[in-house]
């Protein structure tokens, strides 16, 4: 079992290699515009996790996965080559989700700016319940006054 900084150290070198790989040695087709934006390896060095996203519909995002899972032994062999380790991880490909939460974070975020603007314009020209001061003075106080 590798340490936890090692790990992260050859996932984030397993990124950079997938991504040089489907740049320069992958000619499929149906890869799309696509983005690699995380690698995780498992602690014992076994297997790699790749997340991306691709830029545009459904169907693309279906054809980049299916050409990338097609193409996970030639990007494995390439692995083997540049990372020097007794045993080359397993590569799986998830499409990352970041863009649709993104957008639902945003979509949140300005419905609570419409609360907010719309408790502001309640709030314009109320005024408080009860009298102007609420606290009790001393008894020294008010009859000084």
């Amino acid at each position: 079992m590798a340490d936890a900084a090692r790990a992260r150290q050859i996932a984030e070198r397993i990124l950079v290699i997938v991504a040089e790989a489907v740049e320069m040695r992958i000619k499929d087709p149906r890869i799309g515009f696509v983005t690699f934006t995380a690698a995780r390896l498992t602690a014992d060095l076994r297997e790699a996790t790749v997340f991306f996203t691709v830029y545009g519909d459904d169907q693309a995002r279906e054809d980049t996965m299916t050409a990338l899972n097609s193409a996970r032994g030639v990007i494995r062999s390439e692995m083997g080559k540049r990372l020097g380790l007794k045993h080359t991880p397993s590569l799986t490909f998830i499409l990352d989700a970041l863009p649709e939460n993104a957008a639902h974070i945003d979509e949140l975020l300005q419905k609570a700016a419409a609360a907010d603007e719309a408790v502001h314009a309640q709030a314009e020209g109320a005024a408080f319940a009860g009298e102007a001061d609420p606290y009790k003075k001393p008894e020294a106080e008010t009859d000084a006054q």
